[in-house]
């Protein structure tokens, strides 16, 4: 018997009653989006629309509302670019279905390449919140087509690189 918290467990689970490989990847996504917004999972003092944090953070996004649910010290504080990764990773755990969402190993990789990122230069804070906006807008469009597909930042242990999503293509 499977025993869980609501507002962490899998929703297919919750249907099916059956785990899969990607369920613990929405529970994962589930964490990430608490350490972005500051809030709790599933609480019953906010408003209904609200009460699961999960669906509350999606539909944010779906409204390019972002930086209205993010917690203000993230939001601040973080490097935009981060910020964005972060996000759209998040969104990716949180797909309803199973096989949209990324695997746990795709997922480590992209938090590596991420953490190795903010060792360059380039990748320096930036306090910009309407660059931060644009950045969020573009990345929703680019994996809003594209939601069975789980690419993003990618990193290569194997030669030391980070692979960056290329948006549109050719």
């Amino acid at each position: 018997m499977v025993q869980g918290t609501f507002g962490y467990l899998d929703p297919e689970y919750m249907q099916t009653n059956q785990l899969n490989e990607k369920s613990d990847v929405y529970s994962f996504g589930v964490v990430l989006v608490e350490l972005l917004t500051g809030k709790k999972a599933l609480s019953y003092d906010r408003p209904e629309e609200e009460r699961n944090l999960a669906s509350y953070f999606l539909s944010t996004l779906r409204q390019g509302h972002l930086f209205q649910i993010l917690d203000d010290n993230i939001a601040s504080e973080g490097n935009s670019k981060q910020l964005v990764a972060v996000t759209m990773l998040a969104k990716r755990c949180l797909y309803v279905r199973g096989q949209d969402r990324p695997f746990m190993k795709e997922i480590a990789m992209e938090l590596e390449g991420l953490r190795l990122s903010a060792k360059h230069s380039w990748a320096q804070n930036e306090s910009n919140t309407e660059e931060m906006e644009s950045l969020i807008s573009m990345e929703l469009n680019t994996f809003s087509g594209i939601e069975g597909n789980s690419k993003g930042i990618v990193y290569d242990s194997m030669r030391n690189d980070i692979i960056l999503p290329v948006g549109g293509g050719r």
